[in-house]
């Protein structure tokens, strides 16, 4: 990494993070679903617009905007949030992690859908390998298949983040002159008010007095929402988008270790092993762009291109005042350069994306 202090905070991501189901789980002793996930989300705001104010940032009164914000609210926040709590009420927090994992699974399914992500073999291969995985762990031809409705209610969630990250991909990337930092808080903003409309669900019910509980949904909002939020947008602004969505692969192994020395949880070797076969799914449909990445040229041949380009122009400039019938054609920009611009959009689009949502 260009910043050796960034290995300390990626290691913390992975633990706020991985650990959000852990810190679900325990606030359940206190709060119903809908009300943790109203706390998180006020709590979250909280931070990100305190930051946003030290840094100078004021959100959007864009009508238009502010529209396509409330959508990404919903299906990258406020939605699967309420789904993750009500499925941890029967499903470990381990397991809630192992699901959670396969996010950019449906991100990738439905951007194709949306025909905004292209499939190549190996982006297939590894689609089809990662709900490979997904069938293993609940493994529905045995007698004790673990597809409850709990575990729908935590698969649905990360859905709903497949969802939202292709919307945020297709309305909320660009030139809306706003950093992302300041996208995330007028998410949690509109967040607000869907966890808001979604309390007489199971809100309205007496908070009980459980300190343990609510230390853990403290944590949850403070530092797994709004803090988590600000190291991520670090990360990505320090080292780029790839090392940051390393964060991916560490969720949960983090959230599967915590349950276990914590809360005593057990999966079973058929769960574990589909995990695996989902991260490395993931992985596949990130190869590609990766090493794309690797093969663009660099930054100086670039440069030196463009330097022809506009040599050659001029030239021809001069040639067709000397004699029209010599003009020499103009070199169209080569098939590395056009592929290196679409790498960097690409990359730009993650970090949106990456920034605009914790995908946790």
């Amino acid at each position: 990494m260009n910043n050796p202090t960034n290995y300390v905070r990626l290691g913390v991501l992975a633990l706020l993070w991985g650990s959000s189901f852990l810190l679900i789980k325990l606030a359940l002793g206190a709060l119903s679903p809908t009300q943790i996930a109203l706390t998180r989300i006020v709590l979250g705001a909280a931070v990100l617009l305190a930051l946003c104010a030290l840094r100078g940032m004021r959100p959007s009164r864009d009508r238009k905007l502010w529209r396509h914000v409330a959508v990404a609210a919903l299906f990258g926040s406020a939605l699967p949030w309420v789904l993750f709590g009500l499925g941890e009420q029967t499903v470990d927090s381990g397991l809630t992690g192992v699901l959670n994992a396969t996010t950019p699974l449906w991100t990738v399914l439905f951007g194709l859908f949306a025909g905004r992500e292209a499939m190549p073999p190996t982006r297939l291969g590894g689609l089809l390998l990662g709900f490979l995985g997904v069938l293993l762990i609940f493994a529905p031809w045995q007698g004790g298949s673990l597809l409850g409705w709990g575990v729908l209610a935590c698969l649905g969630a990360a859905v709903s983040y497949g969802v939202g990250y292709v919307y945020i991909g297709r309305n909320l990337t660009g030139n809306h002159g706003l950093p992302p930092l300041a996208l995330a808080a007028m998410q949690m903003v509109a967040a607000t008010g869907y966890a808001l409309l979604a309390l007489p669900l199971d809100g309205l019910q007496p908070v009980r007095w459980e300190p343990l509980a609510l230390l853990a949904v403290a944590v949850l909002g403070i530092f797994g929402t709004g803090l988590a939020f600000a190291i991520n947008y670090r990360i990505i602004g320090d080292e780029g988008a790839t090392t940051a969505s390393t964060v991916a692969y560490l969720m949960p192994i983090v959230s599967v270790l915590l349950g276990w020395l914590l809360l005593g949880e057990e999966l079973g070797l058929r769960v574990l092993l589909g995990m695996a076969i989902v991260l490395l799914g993931v992985a596949l449909t990130r190869r590609s762009a990766t090493t794309k990445y690797v093969a663009s040229p660099a930054p100086e041949e670039d440069e030196m291109s463009n330097q022809l380009r506009t040599e050659a122009a001029r030239t021809t400039r001069t040639a067709r005042t000397a004699r029209t019938d010599e003009l020499p054609p103009i070199e169209p920009p080569g098939a590395w350069t056009r592929f290196r611009l679409a790498l960097m959009r690409g990359s730009q689009l993650y970090a949106d994306l990456a920034t605009n949502h914790p995908l946790k």
